[in-house]
């Protein structure tokens, strides 16, 4: 079982929802956390209250490519052990009245930062002799719903880039974790984007209904610790969705259209 005391794990959107409760969940059990989000603010408040010394490290991951350059002088200076990409962006808007630019926006935060930060730290981990890759997909990156076009579209490359980079890791001692939430009780909704690029604003019932941040966290760090390669975390038909999409698919697409 891998250990989380003592080792340095960088969370991306560590400043609210998932991000923070695994923030807090990993500095209560030792370790020396790297805290990146875009709101310096919030995550200098959360560093100072949390036990341990931590890292304060912004990052505006709507453009990759930036913030690809800015790791790579950051992690000159520093070992880290475990990579939680976790930031991210829903979306609550039908296809047909979706802008395009909405679904580019949707790609380079899900998608085009997790390749990102995981080749940047990928060959450090390498040289180091091992390490941990976490990605937090979500079940909609397994099965498509209604008002996630892109959201889901994203979701479900970032599965396929961590199933090859697994396959292509496996022989270096760096493991790669690929989570799958169904519905958790965050903020995701109000920040989720519509089909102009707007914010939702407001919770969404089945977000709401969901398993709480702090569960989720929990089960994420389970994962970690017993070197899973993919976790399903929700109840209810978030949580059973993926395995009726195996079994049952033409029952999984009905149940969907109706919704």
């Amino acid at each position: 079982m891998s250990t989380i005391n003592g080792k340095t794990i960088w969370v991306t959107g560590a400043s609210s929802g998932i991000g923070l409760a695994l923030a807090e969940q990993l500095a209560a059990a030792g370790a020396n956390l790297v805290l990146s989000a875009r709101n310096q603010d919030k995550l200098k408040s959360l560093a100072d209250r949390l036990p341990g010394t931590h890292i304060v490290f912004p990052l505006d991951l709507s453009r990759p490519e930036k913030a690809m350059a800015k790791a790579d002088h950051f992690l000159e200076d520093i070992q880290v052990d475990i990579l939680i990409n976790n930031a991210g962006i829903s979306q609550r808007s039908l296809a047909l009245e979706t802008d395009f630019e909405v679904y580019r926006d949707l790609m380079e935060v899900n998608y085009f930062s997790v390749v990102a930060l995981s080749k940047m730290l990928a060959p450090h981990l390498i040289q180091q002799g091992g390490g941990h890759i976490v990605t937090v997909s979500s079940v909609a990156g397994k099965v498509g719903t209604k008002h996630r076009s892109g959201y889901s579209g994203a979701k479900f490359a970032v599965i396929g880039f961590m199933d090859c980079l697994r396959a292509e890791l496996a022989d270096k001692n760096v493991r790669c974790l690929t989570v799958c939430p169904g519905f958790v009780h965050t903020q995701i909704a109000h920040n989720a984007l519509t089909g102009d690029g707007s914010q939702l604003g407001k919770a969404d019932p089945d977000n709401a209904g969901g398993i709480s941040a702090e569960e989720c966290a929990r089960q994420i760090i389970q994962a970690i610790q017993r070197n899973k390669d993919e976790i399903v975390v929700g109840k209810g038909l978030s949580k059973v969705a993926p395995m009726l999409q195996r079994f049952f698919p033409g029952l999984l697409r009905r149940l969907i259209a109706r919704r």
